[in-house]
């Protein structure tokens, strides 16, 4: 099978998230996805560019997941995303 990688989806909302795995079943029936307790993919490293033109196609994008989800958890509790910097 090969050598396994994390990869994070990041869509953005809800549906285009559920669209991407629609659309990864109709296009790959074979290649079943199933999300770690993380919420990222663990699949082998060939599917990497299978995955991103699935992406694209469901306006969002994939990337390879932090091998220490951790120290992101951590990081984005000190530096929240979203937030505006007034000056």
């Amino acid at each position: 099978m090969g050598r396994q990688i994390r990869v994070e989806l990041s869509p953005r909302n809800e549906f285009w998230r559920n669209a991407f795995f629609v659309e990864w079943a109709h296009q790959f029936p074979d290649r079943e996805l199933a999300p770690d307790p993380t919420g990222h993919l663990l699949v082998p490293e060939t599917w990497f560019s299978d995955l991103e033109r699935v992406a694209v196609q469901c306006l969002s994008a994939v990337k390879l997941a932090p091998s220490d989800p951790g120290r992101r958890r951590m990081l984005r509790a000190l530096f929240p995303t979203g937030q505006t910097r007034q000056g």
